[in-house]
């Protein structure tokens, strides 16, 4: 009994994780917010582009149809020949459908014709409502040049097929999807993990003091240097162990990937500070690593695809570092983009790296006026102990 009342003393001292908090916070944040955030279960409006070089009334007609889907809303129109790789760039489609010339003609004179579909399969629940959207809508309209207006009835002859292709993960491994988010995911938490409580330590052996009176919050952010250092080479070295051993398909440049992880890791670690700051001690501070980690994986894009989430809950998600991870991810690795592609992004990217460099400052020179407001009322006091003492003496 002494054991269970010590230790629920301690629970609720402060002195440690306040679970108390934790797992009702937890508890809330999974039965409330999160079922409001993951309710969607279907790609609503996905991103679709069209490269349309018949550019005729047949094919005008055909982006309407699409564009009325629930599934899915076409987003740009080309005339001009494109690579479709290119338009997958930066999440700005999910699909590409290719409309070759004289598909009017050969829809019209009972001609066999193609349209080209290309699919984003580094998710394949992102597309799996497109699929069966595109196929109703090439049911329906050979249906229709059949004399079958409205019909559904798939077995109806017609002439317009759907010439489909998988890009990026063809294969669906697990290797460029769940293995390589895991991987990223926990990664970022435990280099968290290790560096959130280093704010609460500094104060507790005083040295903390010293660089706020002394120093610049680069002193503090230099810190990170190590830490971040073996995140880097963790994350390489687990790249290459998925390429070499499993089926990871790396179409970017490895020093594409590295180049955006100096400013990524940076940033992930000055908001771990940040977090960290007003912790008692480290062991509380890591707690509230659930605060920005865990949030962009799960609104990523890894854990269920982005179509499925609200506009709302797609912007709301660029909170949270591990959100941009995962663009830059999709984007170098699977996709084989160069800086030159990603450049909207990254921009973005160091737009987000400045405020929070920002707001890591601000929190720096409130915590040097704290101490110096601190000091200077210690100062008064001593003062006022010293003229007390010499009254009394004299």
């Amino acid at each position: 009994m002494n054991s269970l009342r010590d230790e629920i003393k301690f629970l609720f001292s402060g002195q440690g994780m306040p679970y108390e908090k934790v797992c009702l916070m937890v508890a809330m944040v999974i039965t409330v917010i999160m079922s409001v955030i993951l309710s969607g279960n279907i790609a609503k409006d996905a991103k679709v582009a069209v490269i349309d070089l018949d550019n005729s009334a047949y094919t005008r007609e055909l982006i309407n149809r699409i564009d009325a889907s629930e599934f899915m809303e076409v987003t740009a129109v080309l005339n001009t020949p494109q690579d479709p790789k290119a338009l997958f760039y930066q999440d700005r489609a999910v699909t590409v459908v290719y409309f070759p010339q004289g598909l009017e003609k050969a829809r019209y004179t009972g001609m066999a014709a193609n349209v080209g579909v290309f699919y984003d399969n580094t998710s394949t629940a992102a597309t799996s409502n497109i699929k069966e959207a595109l196929n109703e809508i090439v049911g329906l309209d050979n249906a229709a040049a059949n004399g079958d207006v409205g019909s559904t009835n798939d077995s109806i002859y017609g002439n317009l097929s759907l010439a489909a292709r998988n890009l990026f993960n063809p294969q669906d491994s697990k290797d460029n999807g769940e293995t390589l988010g895991f991987l990223l995911f926990f990664g970022a938490m435990f280099f968290t993990f290790a560096t959130i409580g280093m704010i609460p330590r500094l104060r507790l052996t005083h040295q903390l003091d010293e660089v706020l009176l002394n120093g610049t919050p680069w002193d503090l952010l230099v810190r990170l240097v190590p830490y971040g250092c073996c995140l880097l080479v963790s994350w390489v070295v687990g790249l290459a162990v998925l390429r070499v051993w499993g089926d990871l398909t790396f179409s970017g440049s490895l020093l594409t990937f590295i180049f955006v992880q100096l400013f990524m890791i940076p940033t992930i670690g000055a908001l771990s500070l940040f977090f960290g700051w007003t912790a008692a001690n480290p062991g509380i501070a890591s707690s509230r690593m659930i605060l920005f980690i865990p949030g962009g994986f799960i609104l990523g894009g890894m854990t269920a695809p982005t179509t499925f989430f609200a506009d709302w809950v797609v912007k709301f998600s660029h909170v949270f570092p591990l959100t941009w991870e995962f663009h830059f991810q999709r984007d170098i690795i699977a996709r084989g983009a160069g800086m030159a592609d990603i450049a909207q992004t990254f921009g973005a990217f160091l737009v987000y790296m400045g405020i929070v460099g920002i707001l890591f400052c601000l929190r720096f020179n409130a915590s040097r006026k704290e101490l110096l407001a601190q000091k200077a009322g210690e100062e008064r006091q001593q003062r006022q102990m010293e003229k007390l003492a010499k009254e009394l003496a004299e």
